[in-house]
């Protein structure tokens, strides 16, 4: 079985980078020092954690899954607008709406 370096600044060590040229893994972190690669989806977590994960202690990772997907299908999607889609929720943009003109007042 294949096995990445486990060690610290893993996904930055020169070990790892050989480890994924060797088995043809084309890796998405940028180089050091560019933040913008992942910003989205860095934001959409940080997003998930402020408003959802440290609002209040969970009993355990079940309760929490519970309310993850209860808060992405029921807000995060459908009423949490985006400044990445113009302003739109992800499902108005999913329906193909790409301005927030488009949508009736």
């Amino acid at each position: 079985m294949l096995r990445p370096p486990l060690e610290s600044g893993q996904y930055t060590s020169k070990e790892f980078a050989r480890y994924c040229r060797k088995n043809r893994i084309r890796r998405s972190l940028g180089r050091t020092g560019i933040c913008f690669d992942n910003a989205v989806s860095e934001s959409t977590f940080a997003t998930y954690k402020k408003e959802l994960v440290h609002t209040r202690p969970w009993w355990d990772l079940a309760e929490l899954k519970v309310a993850t997907i209860d808060w992405i299908d029921n807000y995060f999607n459908t009423i949490r607008r985006r400044s990445t889609l113009n302003y739109l929720t992800p499902r108005e943009y999913e329906l193909g709406f790409r301005n927030i003109s488009q949508l009736a007042a």
